[in-house]
């Protein structure tokens, strides 16, 4: 896992919204404010200046913009040049080209969430100026023609756990953070539960939220139990006498898992309450 610089839970915030801005910002790890699909057309000349006028630390900010190539996101770079945001989201990314050409003052999340995305997930993350990769189901379903990500047991179908697994791929292949798609039921908290352990274990930096309630699910899933923890701060401490392979506890340890432990200790540094 390649830690995320604000924590695991991003909380998005439809850009029209500023009265929300804050309570965004204040309750989830990160805010993403989002320029594209949860603004209607007709009203994001007026986000765009909300986010102009919008008191937030620009370090727990992210800005999602909209696909490169539209005039919407050429306004959006006019717009974000006039503040202090320097970390995107480009949705719908698909051509590395375009996002080689963004301004390199931008730190920039490639949101892999169509076929082309996702198959160009690999040349995406390989960017200098890209520091990670987020993917979407719904928007990659509806490319291919499809009409639903999930079955009706709530779980991925096939195509999106084989992009799911693409993105974190290509992203810790190039050092990159890697973003999980949000949970859209927003009742279903086990599914959600569920979900967002198996992305900290499988190696997901951050899981995205749509609603404030889903934060604190997400800490907690990321967050390792006690036993874990103890565990894998014992055996680094062990390691410490040790070289090369050795044996602890009747299991046998190598370098990969010092790197298992390492990434149990960090994330319990950064849990809640920790």
């Amino acid at each position: 896992m390649t830690d995320a610089p604000w924590g695991p839970a991003l909380l998005f915030c439809p850009a029209d919204r500023p009265e929300r801005f804050a309570t965004a910002a204040a309750r989830a790890d990160a805010g993403i404010i989002d320029l594209e699909d949860a603004v209607a057309s007709g009203a994001k000349t007026g986000a765009r200046g909300a986010l102009i006028e919008a008191e937030l630390d620009p370090d727990r900010v992210i800005v999602r913009v909209n696909a490169t190539g539209t005039a919407d996101f050429v306004a959006d770079m006019a717009t974000l040049s006039q503040t202090d945001f320097r970390t995107i989201m480009v949705a719908k990314a698909e051509d590395p080209r375009q996002l080689a050409r963004i301004d390199a003052r931008f730190r920039v999340i490639a949101l892999c969430e169509t076929a082309t995305g996702i198959v160009a997930a690999e040349a995406l993350a390989s960017l200098p100026n890209v520091s990670g990769l987020m993917w979407g189901a719904e928007d990659l379903v509806a490319s291919l023609g499809g009409t639903s990500s999930r079955k009706k047991n709530g779980r991925y179908r096939d195509i999106a756990r084989t992009a799911r697994a693409r993105v974190l791929l290509a992203a810790g292949a190039h050092g990159g953070i890697a973003v999980d798609a949000g949970h859209l039921d927003i009742a279903d908290t086990k599914g959600l539960a569920r979900e967002a352990v198996d992305a900290a274990a499988s190696g997901f930096s951050a899981t995205a939220c749509i609603h404030p309630s889903q934060v604190e699910v997400i800490r907690r899933s990321y967050a390792p139990g006690a036993d874990e923890t103890t565990w894998a701060r014992a055996v680094l401490a062990a390691a410490e006498g040790e070289r090369g392979v050795f044996t602890f506890r009747g299991r046998m340890v190598d370098e990969p898992v010092l790197r298992h432990a390492r990434s149990i200790v960090r994330r319990a540094e950064v849990a809640p309450g920790a």
